[in-house]
């Protein structure tokens, strides 16, 4: 349980003061450190300002932790739909933290290699910045590739090269990309995963590849479940394997 509060605590910072810079630590993939990036901190005012609008959002971040929804007020995990469950064995540390090997040389949407490593691969609870996929070619990107093919895009396991989600399904890229823009972060809907390749723990909402890559957390809304994902997990190319 009381690992479980931390997450909840730590994710609910992220959205809080996208300023604090969350990084892990090389020590093995269960153990991780929160460092405060003092040039980017930004004022007490602007930091007070953020708290007040995240009391707002407050009940749909515990989602994190499905166990302790109800005692916010929050939205349970939709468990009718296809989300598949999975065992927190899938996260155990292997050669390189949760994962066999590191991410891809050659990462899509521009995206930091480095970033993406730590999250993925040594990291169970933070998150890259809300609003770092606005800084990449991400939206471009989509919309021309839903233009000039008529259809979703698939988004890769940075990892292991895997198909994890395919985007957008049942609305339109703009809905799509608006989601995101609330949220901060890349979200999908049940019907836009790849449950072949996703799992959700449900001891903690994480979201992550069957390869153990740290992706998110499912944070349900009135709509149902919502995958809150980390662009930098999401950003792999196909592999033949």
């Amino acid at each position: 349980m009381i690992a479980n509060n931390a997450r909840i605590i730590t994710f609910i910072l992220a959205f809080v003061s996208p300023s604090l810079a969350f990084t892990t630590s090389s020590a093995p993939a269960q153990k991780t450190q929160l460092q405060l990036s003092t040039s980017d901190e930004g004022s007490r005012r602007s930091f007070l300002t953020n708290v007040v609008a995240t009391a707002a959002v407050l009940p749909s971040l515990v989602l994190s932790n499905p166990t302790s929804a109800s005692a916010f007020g929050g939205v349970k995990a939709d468990e009718k739909g296809p989300l598949v469950y999975g065992d927190d064995s899938i996260m155990s540390p292997k050669e390189h933290g949760t994962t066999a090997s590191p991410v891809q040389p050659d990462l899509r949407y521009g995206v930091s290699n480095k970033l993406a490593d730590k999250i993925s691969s040594y990291n169970r609870v933070f998150a890259e910045m809300g609003g770092y996929w606005e800084g990449t070619s991400f939206e471009n990107d989509v919309k021309n590739l839903v233009a000039s093919t008529g259809g979703p895009v698939t988004f890769y396991d940075s990892v292991s090269g895997k198909p994890l989600f395919v985007a957008p399904k049942g609305r339109s890229v703009d809905d799509f990309i608006e989601e995101s823009k609330i949220h901060g972060w890349p979200s999908f809907r049940d019907e836009e995963v790849v449950w072949e390749s996703v799992r959700v723990l449900k001891s903690s909402g994480e979201t992550v590849s069957t390869v153990g890559t740290h992706l998110g957390h499912n944070l349900p809304d009135r709509s149902g479940n919502r995958y809150c994902i980390n662009l930098v997990s999401i950003a792999g190319n196909p592999t033949s394997q």
